[in-house]
């Protein structure tokens, strides 16, 4: 893997590291100014839900990392591959229900860490 690619990759990382943290530990005080346009009330009833949506994003965060420690060049792609979809995933879906931000946030930088691990990483397959 390029060290672009695993910088591009280890940003996405720290991203769902401080979503996951937001999500679990600080959806009353962050959330509100993250989604600025759900009603205040919103962020209160919803503490539970929002924990449990931070712990698959943590999910994300260390499957991404752990990406970065794998040796063998073909694994590490493959394991990047699929935890980079699932962050992809998760942004146009969240970009269809909630707001289309989200693509930008999650789905963009996903697809760029993508293109960089297929394209600095062709002579290594």
């Amino acid at each position: 893997m390029s060290k672009l690619a695993a910088i591009a990759i280890g940003a996405i990382a720290v991203l769902h590291s401080y979503i996951a943290w937001f999500e679990i530990f600080a959806w009353t005080s962050v959330g509100p100014r993250v989604f600025s346009n759900f009603p205040p009330d919103l962020f209160e009833q919803t503490k539970a839900l929002a924990a449990n949506q931070g712990i698959y994003n943590a999910f994300l965060a260390v499957g991404l990392f752990w990406s970065l420690f794998i040796r063998d060049a073909k694994w590490q792609r493959r394991v990047s591959t699929c935890f980079l979809l699932f962050v992809a995933t998760a942004g146009i879906f969240g970009a269809i229900t909630v707001s289309p931000r989200i693509a930008l946030v999650q789905t963009l930088p996903a697809a760029i860490a993508m293109a960089l691990l297929f394209l600095t990483g062709k002579n290594k397959r």
